[in-house]
């Protein structure tokens, strides 16, 4: 995978989590994809020349990592499908170029897990304590 193909599976994987969260609650999603692949939690991997590198786009497609890119999510069809030409995915696409190019702030304080408790219940929150809470998304750092 390349430059390109990590800003397009980030700018879907941002759509289909947070579409319907502002900005802020965007550069949440990515900055947490961002944090899996700089701390590799859950990082994804591509061997390039015989070595394994982290990779974002790995990162976004490796299974059960983000429910959006199930094939079960109805969720699937809208990112796969969705161009430049809607406003939000647009944003989602200058969102994931950022982040991919270093120039994103991370205002989730190094989340790598987040949940929207309205729409899910996460076993591996119970008893954490999240770091950041931006719109709907509570998103946490000390999950092993």
């Amino acid at each position: 995978m390349n430059q390109k193909d990590d800003i397009d599976v980030l700018a879907r994987t941002i759509y289909g989590e947070a579409r319907g969260e502002s900005r802020l609650g965007r550069i949440g999603v990515a900055a947490v994809v961002m944090n899996r692949v700089n701390k590799k939690v859950q990082a994804g991997y591509v061997t390039i020349s015989g070595l394994k590198i982290p990779s974002v786009a790995a990162t976004c497609l490796k299974p059960y990592q983000f429910s959006c890119w199930l094939k079960s999510d109805p969720n699937r069809e809208k990112i796969t499908t969705v161009s430049a030409k809607d406003a939000v995915f647009a944003e989602c696409l200058e969102i994931a170029q950022a982040a991919v190019n270093g120039k994103l702030s991370d205002p989730t304080n190094g989340a790598t897990h987040y949940y929207n408790p309205k729409l899910c219940t996460a076993a591996w929150a119970k008893g954490k304590k999240p770091c950041a809470k931006i719109g709907t998304h509570l998103f946490f750092n000390d999950i092993d």
